[in-house]
């Protein structure tokens, strides 16, 4: 699982008070060769395996050490690991994180590496900028970007009397919902066989919701509805990176909230809670619970290879100009630990895993999208064979659809902070004003 959708953490070690690093447990002692990473994702933690052992051959007596945590512990593990002084030599890394990091300075800058090696950060098509803290400097090279797709049940969507062309051309606005709207409700049908758009349909026992759970706790909602708001031109902060304030009183995302929650009480969306985290987007696709919904680019291979079920990959829908989308791809990065005994050799390795000749490797599986295009249009070629199309999210990509998650600050308090009120919000314990109350709130949070 990637971390698209921000994850709880449970208690943060602080490092405000944190003792200059002793030893590396990661490294252990000077000239040791060998290296460790650590990542949160089982399905990179594989793929670069791959890559390591290219790495070992190219390198005599060098040894890589991969890690995988789970992702609820994978950042409080990290955190100890910088206060204990036995941090891994580099590490997969959220930008949600990164402010925190880079400002307590246990992120190694990038700078001089690259310009020694004269490593050309044009080679990647998302990213670069989301690592360069405010001191000007680079703490990371991209590993990956994502992007958000609907996937869709292609019987249901035949026996509705659509075509693939219909939900390739899907259109959205916070008034009425376009043909997005139109669609979900005659999509949803309930025990009596009756759509959503006819009468007497029965909001209280559904079969199949037309869509699925989009209203999120998530305070970005990249995967739920950000793809939706975004059209209206509306962008979470008041500067692309490093924003002063998150924009939640803007009168087109409350409108957007709005929309969204009326899915809910209409019965066309299943409500926030109403499935267990156990129950995955795959699964309600493939029971049926759900005709379609919005997610990750990383499950699309997952989703394609449902057994007994016919599944379309479509691209977030249009705005109200029915020509422009905008989805926010995020881009995780490869930090050094600044600790690091070894910091020439995890600067090879780092190095290479951000070659097209790594990521190309890596990548076969699609279950993340490397940065380099080369390397991602490999990969699309190999998973094309393989029956699984992801020109919806290549095409985003060469259509400049997509733009970049904002870098931000003090990520862990934000999340903590905000996840409840909008959880609060959508089970409809909190009106409106919640929204303008959090914007007040985020200025507080993103200053310190």
């Amino acid at each position: 699982m990637r971390i698209r959708k921000l994850v709880a953490l449970g208690a943060t070690l602080t490092l405000a008070a944190v003792v200059s690093a002793c030893s590396s447990g990661a490294s252990s002692a000077g000239g040791s060769k060998t290296v460790n990473w650590w990542t949160w994702d089982d399905k990179q933690a594989a793929a670069y395996k791959v890559c390591a052992t290219d790495f070992e051959k190219a390198n005599p007596g060098t040894t890589v050490n991969i890690t995988q945590y789970n992702v609820a512990d994978y950042f409080t593990k990290l955190t100890a690991g910088f206060v204990a002084g036995n941090a891994p030599d580099a590490f997969q890394n959220s930008v949600q994180f990164f402010q925190a990091y880079a400002s307590q300075h246990q992120l190694l800058p990038l700078d001089s590496y690259i310009a020694k090696d004269n490593f050309d950060l044009s080679r990647y098509s998302v990213g670069v900028s989301a690592w360069k803290y405010t001191d000007g400097k680079q703490y990371a090279l991209p590993l990956d970007w994502a992007a958000a797709g609907i996937y869709y049940n292609q019987d249901a969507l035949t026996k509705a009397g659509y075509t693939q062309q219909d939900v390739n051309s899907l259109n959205w606005n916070p008034d009425n919902g376009g043909t997005l709207g139109k669609m979900i409700a005659h999509m949803t049908i309930d025990d009596k066989g009756r759509r959503g758009d006819q009468p007497g349909f029965d909001k209280s026992n559904v079969k199949t919701y037309g869509y699925g759970q989009i209203a999120a706790k998530d305070f970005f909602g990249p995967t739920t509805w950000d793809p939706l708001v975004d059209t209206t031109g509306w962008r979470i902060g008041d500067k692309a990176n490093w924003p002063t304030q998150f924009n939640y009183g803007d009168p087109r995302f409350v409108k957007t909230m709005d929309w969204i929650r009326s899915l809910n009480d209409k019965g066309y969306a299943p409500k926030i809670g109403q499935f267990t985290n156990s129950v995955s987007d795959t699964d309600l696709l493939a029971s049926g619970k759900v005709a379609m919904e919005s997610a990750g680019s990383w499950e699309a291979a997952t989703f394609v290879k449902i057994p007994n079920l016919k599944v379309g990959i479509a691209p977030t829908p249009y705005g109200t100009d029915s020509k422009t989308r905008a989805v926010v791809s995020n881009s995780n990065g490869n930090n050094i630990w600044a600790g690091t005994k070894n910091p020439d050799l995890a600067w090879k390795w780092v190095s290479y895993m951000g070659s097209e000749s790594c990521q190309s490797k890596a990548s076969q599986t699609g279950t993340f999208f490397p940065s380099i295009p080369a390397a991602m249009d490999s990969s699309a070629k190999t998973l094309a064979a393989q029956g699984v199309d992801l020109s919806v999210f290549t095409g985003m990509l060469k259509n400049k659809e997509l733009y970049p998650a904002p870098v931000y600050g003090n990520g862990a308090a934000v999340q903590a902070a905000f996840e409840p009120l909008f959880q609060a919000y959508f089970a409809g314990q909190k009106s409106d004003s919640v929204f303008a109350d959090m914007q007040k709130q985020s200025k507080t949070l993103l200053a310190k």
